[in-house]
């Protein structure tokens, strides 16, 4: 393999290697790239050609096509295409609407039946702000009735690095932005110029990387009440996104609520939901 010296610029993406390299990334990640975003690839891939000492796209291809220890690479390629920037109660409305509205029914509704037991799932979660911003509005919900009920909360991603990032649950204080003070005060440690969530929520949490193209082991997560799957679709062409929707229709236990990001639509994806308005927000309802 030659070594890419550190003046020397890596090559242009040719329009055959960035097919190349785009059908690749979709057949193992469902992630796609239109050709509108050739650029887009061709910037974030190019750290990827540095790390490895390779001159040229096509070179890179073939490392991950046919080097037999091409895993390692495949999880930095997994975290260089996807965007991991959120943050804690991002979008207050759908976070409004989880508070106010779906977690209070999906709770009356299970004491009714006599099982206090509580399954959310953040598909996507990133750094982990939102599973842990679920953890916190759980809490302020039941408060001292949290040790009656059987809370677990599933954080996935594709990202290593995010999930890293998300077991550490260490973040700055722009990532808190939209945190309210008392909030913040009560559920966060102040370390120097950063801010640790605090045990009680951290244990609610469970991180593990999830590919969400391993059908396998996406069907293998069921029985939630509640699924926040922000910000994912996106990255997904229709044909991905009729069969991940489909696929989180079968993970959400009857009444349970799909959330979406707010410029997201599944509209022409799946008529299997009910579209529920809440204020300022959208929900999708499996009946």
């Amino acid at each position: 393999m030659n070594e890419l010296k550190t003046s020397e610029a890596p090559s242009l993406m040719t329009d055959e290697t960035f097919r190349l390299l785009r059908d690749f990334i979709y057949e193992h990640s469902g992630i796609y790239f239109s050709d509108a975003k050739k650029t887009q690839l061709e910037n974030r891939l190019t750290l990827r050609l540095k790390a490895t000492n390779l001159g040229d796209f096509d070179k890179y291809y073939y490392l991950l096509k046919y080097d037999p220890q091409a895993d390692r690479e495949l999880r930095c390629l997994f975290d260089s295409v996807t965007t991991n920037e959120t943050s804690f109660f991002r979008s207050p409305p759908q976070i409004q609407s989880f508070q106010e509205k779906a977690l209070p029914e999906i709770m009356a509704r299970r004491e009714e039946q006599g099982e206090k037991i509580l399954r959310l799932w953040s598909a996507g979660c990133s750094t982990g702000d939102e599973p842990y911003t679920m953890g916190i509005v759980t809490k302020e919900l039941l408060q001292e009735r949290l040790a009656q009920w059987d809370v677990k909360i599933w954080g996935s991603d594709i990202s290593e690095k995010a999930l890293k990032s998300a077991r550490a649950a260490t973040y700055s204080e722009y990532t808190l932005r939209s945190v309210p003070p008392e909030i913040k005060k009560k559920y966060f440690i102040a370390e120097r110029s950063q801010y640790r969530v605090v045990d009680e929520i951290r244990t609610l949490v469970e991180l593990q990387c999830l590919n969400f193209n391993d059908s396998k082991r996406v069907r293998l997560m069921r029985g939630f009440d509640i699924i926040f799957c922000r910000n994912v679709l996106i990255y997904f062409d229709d044909a991905a996104k009729k069969r991940f929707v489909s696929q989180l229709y079968d993970n959400l236990n009857p009444g349970g609520y799909l959330f979406i990001g707010h410029s997201e639509s599944l509209h022409n994806i799946s008529r299997a939901f009910k579209l529920v308005h809440f204020p300022g927000a959208l929900g999708y309802k499996k009946e």
